[in-house]
């Protein structure tokens, strides 16, 4: 019932070809042969802390290890675990190869964006799943826009591209999402 319900409430929307559609660009950019890793970036406001948690059980799932982020932070508090402790100053390493996925629940500040354009002008390829910011449009080799979102659809869209990178179709896992979609959102 809940799979039958999530699939025809996403019917005619445009979301499940949507949400392939980047899903497979961001499988395409770390499984290509030159891939050197997923850095996974938000904003100050915005830690995307549970869409690193969702590709890291992809990357499993599939067997695509490349889709296994680098989670970057403004903030990395002492004592953070390892897996846990990159700032944001880590972009600056990014090269060729290197694919820089920016998730932005609201606009992105300044030096995040001069950062993140300093690492598409060192030959990164970005990605940016965002509400409509504009500077981000210029930057993002590819792009999944949620127009408008409030933090719940938005973290949705996020299962739904997590997923899609995953698999070569999200359709074979909809029953996992229709659970997430009826799960209270502090369960994510």
């Amino acid at each position: 019932m809940r799979v039958s319900a999530l699939a025809r409430s996403l019917a005619g929307t445009g979301w499940p070809e949507s949400t392939r559609a980047f899903g497979g660009a961001l499988r395409r950019c770390v499984s290509r042969r030159s891939a050197d890793g997923l850095l996974l970036v938000g904003t100050e406001q915005y830690e995307p802390w549970h869409l690193a948690a969702h590709l890291d059980a992809e990357a499993g799932l599939s067997g695509v290890s490349g889709l296994s982020p680098t989670l970057l932070r403004h903030r990395v508090p002492d004592g953070s675990p390892a897996h846990l402790a990159h700032g944001v100053g880590r972009l600056a390493q990014a090269r060729r190869g290197a694919t820089v996925l920016i998730v932005a629940l609201a606009t992105a500040e300044g030096p995040l964006l001069e950062r993140v354009h300093d690492a598409r002008r060192s030959g990164a390829t970005v990605l940016a799943l965002d509400t409509g910011d504009h500077d981000l449009a210029s930057l993002a080799h590819e792009r999944l826009t949620v127009p408008d979102a409030a933090e719940e659809p938005f973290a949705l869209v996020q299962h739904l591209v997590s997923t899609a990178a995953g698999t070569r179709s999200c359709f074979p896992r909809l029953p996992f999402l229709a659970h997430l979609a009826t799960s209270p959102l502090a369960d994510w």
